[in-house]
């Protein structure tokens, strides 16, 4: 990897995402493709490193009418 390379992210729910800069915090990612695709092409992808962060979970409050 290239030494001023970043990796942009705008997927909250993960651990390793910084949400002020919208930037990955690993040095690097694996990526790995998709069992369940849509497209059916072969390199359909996604972040192997994602890490499920509980603490981000958003809570929608409804106001009732």
């Amino acid at each position: 990897m290239e030494e001023n390379q970043k990796i942009n992210c705008t997927v909250e729910s993960c651990v390793y995402q910084d949400s002020k800069n919208r930037r990955c915090t690993l040095q690097a990612i694996n990526v790995m493709p998709t069992t369940d695709t849509t497209t059916g092409e072969t390199d359909d992808s996604m972040c192997g490193s994602y890490e499920y962060d509980s603490k981000n979970k958003c809570i929608k409050l409804f106001k009732s009418v």
